[in-house]
């Protein structure tokens, strides 16, 4: 069992998070239940925003907010320093509403509507980042109704295939996401840019994955994006202002991972692209990357309470729990591996093997597969670790389950940060219809 941030077992031999004793939670706030350790969240900022720096380059630490976005975390990572992107309107109209500064957003997406970039352009974010061929055209459109210039950095594809798993894997030749680098028209595409009267080409963008725990990618995905804007630079006369290089750094879920040494992880980056730049005789870019799971994941847990015990005729034995893939997909999505412990008891010795059950009427409803435990009683607290990251922002109404709450716990003090869906609110957006 490997618990995070403020996580420590307290005197009752309960799962304590934030101050906050976890079976208090619940009878305060219900279950299922998010719960985001603010502290752990700001020390991973900082750990982001203090070693991603080296004398003589500028850098950007951005938010990956896909990971986990509220009005709550945007007041947060505002307060550590932090940059924001999104990904579509919602996630834009969310930050925007909370306030974030303007020039600090950055928004990608590989099929912007015409809205989502004139919500864009109106309200002048820092940097779109243009995916497509098409989109260049599209935001010209949108540019010149409203009379801006909008500055842009091109999504590129170097080819790079990081080991994770396919669906989360984006920087493969075949990838949905960005140009190729190898494109026999990429100059023409830099070149149409950077004569574009709406558009201000700043640089370039890559990403080369999700949840990897190798940092030799991070490293030759730098080089190759520096070999890469050296060659616009020779092609295309146009001099790289910035580089954004994406993130994908992971996390630990269950035994077996063995996520990289962060801290050395990033200054080695900015020294290798120091003396990239420096062998390629080209002005080093503002440096940018992009953090999400690996600022969050880690700082939430969920909780939920333990109905049905069942063990099958060949032997298995279930847990069933008040939540499932609705309020976390990525098992049955991904087969993401998960670890956890019973939260009032873990004082508890393990005893015996089960798997954590959803209650959605869907057979790949599983949380987490072979898990050791203590003996199981109805109305016991499960606790699943490391769920601050793609579980609330992937929720779903499934079955017509409502989505949980969202609590910051912070210095023994529990913030409600999303209310609980009510039945109500299942039917709210629906019209009746009469014969």
């Amino acid at each position: 069992m490997k618990l995070f941030g403020t996580m420590k077992i307290n005197s009752k031999g309960h799962l304590e998070i934030g101050g906050c004793d976890s079976v208090d939670l619940v009878e305060k706030f219900k279950t299922p239940l998010y719960v985001i350790d603010e502290d752990l969240v700001r020390s991973n900022c900082r750990l982001f925003m203090n070693n991603f720096t080296l004398e003589g380059i500028e850098t950007e630490v951005i938010y990956a907010s896909k990971a986990f976005l509220n009005l709550a975390i945007c007041k947060v990572l505002e307060e550590e320093g932090l940059s924001i992107d999104v990904v579509s309107g919602g996630e834009l109209y969310t930050v925007l509403k909370a306030g974030f500064p303007k020039e600090k957003i950055h928004m990608h997406g590989n099929n912007k509507s015409k809205e989502e970039l004139a919500m864009a352009v109106e309200n002048e974010i820092g940097r779109i980042i243009i995916d497509n061929r098409q989109e260049i055209e599209l935001l010209e459109t949108v540019s010149k109704k409203y009379k801006k210039k909008v500055n842009v950095l091109l999504r590129v594809n170097p080819g790079i295939e990081a080991h994770t798993h396919e669906y989360i894997q984006t920087s493969k030749h075949d990838s949905k996401f960005g140009e190729s680098i190898f494109s026999d028209d990429i100059y023409s595409i830099v070149n149409k840019l950077k004569e574009s009267e709406y558009i201000n080409l700043k640089g370039f963008h890559c990403h080369i994955g999700s949840q990897i725990l190798d940092e030799e990618p991070f490293y030759f995905a730098a080089e190759i994006m520096l070999d890469f804007i050296n060659k616009v630079k020779n092609n295309c006369d146009f001099i790289t202002q910035e580089l954004n290089l994406g993130g994908g750094f992971g996390v630990f879920y269950s035994n077996g991972d063995d996520p990289i040494n962060l801290s050395s992880c990033l200054k080695k980056m900015l020294n290798i692209i120091n003396e990239k730049t420096k062998e390629l005789n080209i002005i080093t870019p503002k440096i940018m990357i992009e953090p999400g799971r690996a600022i969050t994941a880690n700082a939430g847990i969920t909780l939920y309470e333990i109905g049905g015990v069942k063990k099958t005729y060949s032997g298995k034995k279930y847990v069933f729990v008040d939540g499932g893939m609705t309020d976390n997909p990525r098992t049955a999505l991904y087969g993401a591996k998960y670890s956890g412990y019973i939260a009032n008891k873990m004082n508890h010795e393990p005893v015996e093997d089960a798997t954590i059950g959803g209650k959605c009427c869907e057979s790949g409803d599983i949380i987490i597969k072979n898990i050791k435990l203590p003996l199981v009683d109805a109305g016991d607290i499960m606790a699943v670790f490391t769920t601050g990251a793609y579980n609330y922002s992937m929720s779903s109404n499934y079955n017509k389950l409502l989505r949980p709450a969202v609590v910051f716990v912070k210095d023994g003090n529990a913030k409600l940060t999303v209310k609980r869906q009510t039945y109500e609110d299942l039917i709210n957006n629906d019209i009746p219809y009469y014969q």
